[in-house]
């Protein structure tokens, strides 16, 4: 079912996701194969968004700049992005990109934790985010991977209190070492997941579409996971939810 996209989400609830990729073109043959995903031209930032079943799942951008990494990014949401903004540099973390309106949609910043790993703010104006989530093909988790897990729940702890212990809290965002998956040398990082039916089956898509597994299904807390790149080195996972 639909989210009710008239109603935005919480803070510090992820909201929205976004690619950076050299070629916005080959991503959606991409994603269009695996996650089946109809595409929709945006006229801001040269981006497209991805739709599944009619509703808005995620965006696919040109990077400005080839040196930029290639990279899923998670955006939180907040109805104040300068005030959050505010609120992560004052707890260690560091603004990459002061917010900035895009169009009549919301407004963005990028923001870094005190380790570094990078994450996003949205501040929703006629966009409020995800019209659906946790149902195949469309988002279903964010996992952060840190090297101090204690400092990082710390942090988000501090930053986003009521989306992730709150009374009402239905967390999307988890964190773990990075040494569990990763090698030690990984920097820390959000992980988009985007969830399956089958979670191998996927990968076989994954791999004839010329994207790599970097790692082969493993089991969490929250379902199965495998790690994989798409074709143009972009990371994310595919989760599959246990039977409830």
């Amino acid at each position: 079912m639909a989210e009710n996209r008239a109603s935005a989400y919480g803070e510090g609830v992820p909201c929205w996701v976004d690619a950076q990729l050299p070629d916005v073109e080959a991503g959606k043959r991409f994603y269009g194969e695996l996650f089946g995903w109809t595409f929709e031209e945006q006229r801001y930032g040269g981006s497209v968004w991805a739709h599944q079943r009619g509703e808005p799942v995620a965006a696919l951008a040109r990077k400005a700049d080839g040196r930029l990494p290639t990279v899923w990014t998670v955006y939180f949401c907040t109805p104040d992005v300068e005030a959050l903004a505010d609120r992560v540099w004052a707890a260690g973390g560091q603004v990459v990109t002061a917010p900035v309106p895009v169009g009549d949609l919301g407004t963005t910043a990028l923001v870094t934790d005190p380790e570094g790993a990078v994450f996003g703010l949205w501040e929703p104006g006629g966009h409020p985010g995800f019209g659906r989530r946790h149902e195949p093909g469309t988002f279903a988790w964010a996992e952060l991977y840190a090297r101090d897990t204690e400092a990082a729940n710390t942090f988000y702890g501090e930053l986003f209190h009521d989306a992730l212990f709150g009374p009402d809290a239905q967390p999307d965002f988890g964190r773990a070492a990075v040494s569990e998956v990763f090698p030690a040398e990984m920097p820390p990082h959000f992980l988009v997941h985007f969830a399956v039916e089958d979670c191998e089956e996927v990968l076989g898509t994954v791999v004839r579409l010329d994207g790599r597994v970097q790692a082969p299904p493993f089991e969490t807390s929250y379902g199965r996971v495998a790690v994989v790149t798409d074709n143009q080195g972009a990371s994310f996972a595919v989760l599959e939810r246990p039977e409830r």
